[in-house]
């Protein structure tokens, strides 16, 4: 088998890397996607419980196959890759994606791709009918993550800055936990916000007063659990809600303008579940404007964990040329740092292993 597939060669996905159960087809064009949500599942428990996340993966994963493979009109014969999400993740819901996708290729003969979580955040706005042009600048929002990344190609990424404690969502969560608010917290939280009078309180803006692009959340969270006592009332507290999210925005928007002056490019791409949020969007875009740049966001259906995205990124590195995969491998933690650029693989990538 050739190292390359052919650029119109459809790469079926799958993603079970947390909570949601998605599957993908994707060959230069997106041809069909489905997901299942486990949201209902786990709000009794306020959060995401692994074992019953990996057995309704289980549960979900064959129907929403034969779904897709069916709006596609295609049989896993005329399939030219398999792509999965490998890490990072929780390890048992990865490996139900990971053993189905290895089992489809070991029985078709099929190349096994394996996709980084993030990098395939980072790379859904190619998705869109306006996809960016490398290089830029990536903010990668999630639950798990807060990342700023210079990126230069498929594969080629430099990080810019991190958060040194919460991420951007957990921090979401664990505000809207103070505020009493269900799960899944951050869309409830932005939801509450809408109703929230500016300027009834002033929460800081983390790490802005000092050089650097890395991030700190913890301490936001405290400010908000230190003026709940003058949150009384529903409206005070959707006050403080907006006060929050206004904080988290204005700090994601800064360092973002200081990631694109340090690298002088004129391109941002926001991903991750975060980046659904619209008062980021519309300050995202505000602000870029204001210096010339462009802001690139998936659509929100993109935003959250969905196989697409996966497709994407195992057929563009199929179409490069990245090599397969001879056994199933998962990772819960996979620094995006680990990642080789498909332009320039070490030579002991270049023969191709397939299962």
């Amino acid at each position: 088998m050739s190292a390359s597939l052919p650029k119109t060669a459809p790469v079926l996905a799958l993603e079970t890397s947390c909570d949601e159960t998605a599957v993908a087809i994707y060959d230069g064009g997106l041809r069909a996607h489905a997901l299942h949500s486990q949201v209902a599942l786990h709000a009794e428990y306020g959060g995401v419980v692994p074992e019953l996340a990996s057995r309704d993966h289980v549960r979900r994963v064959a129907p929403l196959l034969r779904q897709v493979l069916d709006e596609a009109g295609l049989g896993t014969r005329d399939l030219a890759g398999v792509a999965y999400t490998a890490g990072p993740g929780l390890i048992g819901a990865l490996m139900v994606g990971g053993a189905t996708a290895a089992g489809i290729a070991l029985a078709h003969g099929l190349p096994l791709i394996p996709v980084h979580h993030m990098e395939a955040h980072l790379l859904a706005p190619m998705l869109e009918d306006r996809p960016p042009a490398f290089p830029f600048v990536a903010l990668l929002v999630s639950g798990g993550h807060t990342l700023l990344v210079d990126v230069r190609g498929v594969g080629d990424y430099r990080l810019l800055g991190e958060s040194l404690d919460d991420a951007v969502g957990e921090a979401f969560d664990k505000t809207a936990k103070l505020l009493g608010l269900p799960y899944p917290g951050g869309p409830e939280l932005a939801r509450l916000a809408e109703s929230g009078r500016e300027g009834r309180f002033r929460l800081p803006r983390p790490m802005t007063d000092r050089p650097g692009l890395d991030f700190s959340f913890s301490g936001l969270k405290t400010a908000v659990l230190t003026s709940l006592p003058k949150a009384a009332s529903d409206a005070e507290r959707a006050d403080l809600a907006r006060a929050f999210e206004e904080a988290v925005v204005d700090t994601l928007c800064i360092k973002c303008l200081r990631a694109l002056e340090a690298t002088g490019y004129e391109r941002l791409v926001v991903a991750g579940g975060v980046s659904a949020n619209l008062r980021l969007r519309a300050s995202l875009r505000e602000r870029t404007r204001a210096r010339g740049a462009e802001v690139f966001f998936p659509r929100q259906a993109f935003c959250t964990d969905n196989a697409a995205m996966v497709a994407l990124v195992g057929w563009m590195r199929r179409a490069e040329g990245s090599p397969a995969v001879a056994a199933l491998e998962v990772r819960a933690r996979w620094p995006l740092s680990e990642l080789c650029p498909v332009q320039r693989r070490p030579e002991t990538m270049e023969q191709e292993t397939i299962p």
